[in-house]
């Protein structure tokens, strides 16, 4: 591959700066090390500080279940434009130990090059590529020479990379000083280090490297956030009062944002002893009339099933957040899969309307969450966000959200201090299918909730004449649902409006299709993007109308059963003839989606 000589001053959403790469438009670092050697941290301190200067960065990690040692790593892609998803290849390797050298020299982009300590004993053979550029720098020496614990090696590393690609250290020191709030000894120490580290590099190989970024003077007020964090922050702009959780990973950081902020926003946060307790007082929450919601992985949402339909028959409104992993049982804790679509859709026993949504970014991950919420209210029932580890716990670059966008709708809950009517009947019959919801504890009102199948006022009964009434009014209830998520934008589509291919995909799979595009449309493809966001209830006129057009139609799936596929063709009829399946926990990457397009359009 040549380098790309020509380099771009750009302005992006008014600020002015500067990149030159070795292929397209974007520069990928990589950082690497073992577990404790704070590689995720590194990482994203090092997005944080580009995007401060103008950029848009995109940022994942890659760990194994394990608290010290294994290998850790994390990529952070930078571009003066939108990006998606990391990119296939990196162009500078960060490697804080051995072993990350010489796994990812492979994974370099030809002209790229490798940071490294430079304590670490190369042998002739251990690089096996002429074309990148090797920079050792004393990171363990200057961490001795002030005084500095060894994980401080990641920031002498960080102001080497800064260094070599020639951008603004005054950034990165902040970014430094934003991330150790109050600890002035600790900050003071790590800037010196990327002081250090990045005067090494200037001095000895600063003009080596191929690429360059150059700061805007103005700073940007985007926002660089996880899927979890925007979860979280959904949750809170919903009005949710109530969270309690069980650690599970990839779902942990949702309990950890919000327990740090719980007398903030006013939210009571409980972590109990099991994923059981957790819904079951979530439920009891919302029982009691305030907005509530818990988050698990595909495990803990397995012992929570039993409990999900017991909301279902109270119809006392929940929101789950379900973290996909590899399963079964434990699996991979630590990575990826969308292998839970069919259970999540199907849990728990018996018939019932709940409703699923699966957000492919970090905006939709907002924006999503305070819908389901309003869904779950409104008419009554369960409401599951399926979101997976790589959408859940990769950085992205956004602006800043629109707090107005989606409203708090709370449907029929009635919040007043006397109920003076006729006998209240909490499961009332109604033409709707929802019944209006009291507090319990409102003056002149008995609200009863029921496990079993019961009457209108939430009595047992057996009575077959009752029972069918009752589950016409969840029938009503669901065609009503349903009319509700047809008119929120259920499926989106990107692209061409004529294409040869369309992808379709849907969660993390976003990202790198949309990266795709791209490459296909510098390849003289025209192609789409088809994405259901909804799964419960399931879109199938907005799906069949994206299916009519021309050209040929690719699935993209994290797992081995094409569920999606098999979810489309139960609701529209309509079969892949291609698909493009990865199952082995890692992310896709938008060249293998553009090649197996190709290969699909022959």
């Amino acid at each position: 591959m040549p380098l790309q000589s020509d380099h771009r001053d750009r302005a992006v959403g008014g600020f002015t700066t500067s990149i030159k790469c070795i292929i397209g438009n974007s520069l990928s670092f990589l950082v690497g090390g073992e577990a404790g050697q704070g590689i995720t941290r590194s990482g994203s301190l090092l997005g944080k500080a580009i995007m401060r200067g103008g950029f848009h960065v995109y940022g994942a990690n890659d760990y194994p279940s394990v608290i010290r040692g294994g290998h850790n790593l994390y990529t952070l892609r930078v571009s003066d434009e939108e990006i998606h998803s990391q990119h296939d290849l990196v162009d500078l390797i960060l490697a804080l130990n051995k072993e990350t050298l010489l796994l990812h020299q492979t994974d370099l982009n030809e002209g790229g090059g490798a940071i490294y300590d430079d304590r670490i004993e190369l042998e002739d053979e251990d690089i096996t590529r002429e074309d990148i550029s090797l920079y050792p720098v004393p990171l363990s020496a200057i961490v001795d020479e002030i005084g500095g614990p060894p994980i401080m090696r990641n920031t002498v590393a960080l102001g080497a990379a800064v260094g070599l690609v020639g951008y603004d250290l005054e950034l990165l020191k902040q970014a430094i000083a934003i991330s150790f709030p109050g600890r002035t000894e600790v900050i003071g120490m790590n800037q010196e280090a990327a002081q250090r580290g990045h005067d090494h590099i200037v001095k000895h190989q600063g003009d080596e490297f191929p690429c360059y970024l150059r700061p805007s003077d103005e700073r940007t007020e985007r926002n660089m956030l996880t899927g979890n964090d925007a979860i979280a922050l959904g949750a809170i702009q919903a009005g949710c009062r109530f969270y309690a959780a069980y650690p599970m990973t990839p779902a942990s950081p949702v309990l950890h944002y919000l327990i740090n902020r719980d007398e903030e926003t006013g939210m009571v946060v409980v972590q109990p002893e099991s994923e059981i307790s957790a819904i079951n007082m979530v439920i009891g929450a919302s029982y009691a009339g305030v907005r509530a919601m818990t988050a698990t992985s595909g495990g803990g949402f397995s012992l929570m099933t039993e409990a999900l339909g017991l909301a279902a028959i109270a119809e006392t409104p929940i929101v789950v957040m379900v973290g996909q992993r590899p399963g079964p049982s434990t699996g991979m804790a630590t990575y990826s899969a969308q292998a839970d679509l069919l259970f999540v859709i199907h849990a728990s026993q018996g018939d019932f309307p709940r409703v699923v949504v699966a957000p492919g970014d970090v905006e939709e991950c907002f924006y999503r969450t305070m819908e389901a919420f309003n869904l779950a209210d409104v008419f009554q029932v369960p409401a599951i966000i399926l979101t997976d580890k790589n959408i859940i716990e990769s950085h992205k670059s956004t602006e800043p959200f629109d707090l107005g966008r989606v409203g708090i709708d709370r449907g029929d809950l009635l919040e007043i201090d006397e109920w003076t009517g006729e006998e209240y009947k909490r499961f009332r019959v109604t033409e709707s299918g929802t019944s209006p919801r009291l507090i319990p504890g409102t003056k002149g009102a008995l609200t009863l909730a029921n496990s079993n199948e019961h009457d209108e006022r939430g009595f047992t009964t057996i009575d077959p004449a009752t029972i069918e009434e009752m589950a016409g009014k969840q029938r009503r209830k669901m065609e009503n649902l349903r009319r509700r998520v047809m008119e929120m934008e259920p499926v989106k589509v990107y692209g061409s409006a004529d294409p040869d291919i369309s992808l379709v995909g849907w969660g993390s799979t976003k990202g790198p299709a949309l990266e795709a595009l791209k490459m296909l449309e510098e390849d003289g493809v025209r192609a789409s993007f088809l994405q259901p966001v909804y799964m419960e209830p399931f879109p199938a006129e907005a799906m069949n109308g994206a299916l009519r057009g021309g050209g040929r139609f690719l699935l993209v799936e994290g797992n081995r059963t094409a569920q999606l596929g098999q979810l489309i063709k139960l609701h529209t009829g309509f079969a892949f003839e291609h698909v493009h399946l990865r199952y082995d926990g890692r992310p896709f990457n938008p060249g293998e989606i553009r090649d197996r397009a190709l290969e699909a359009m022959r």
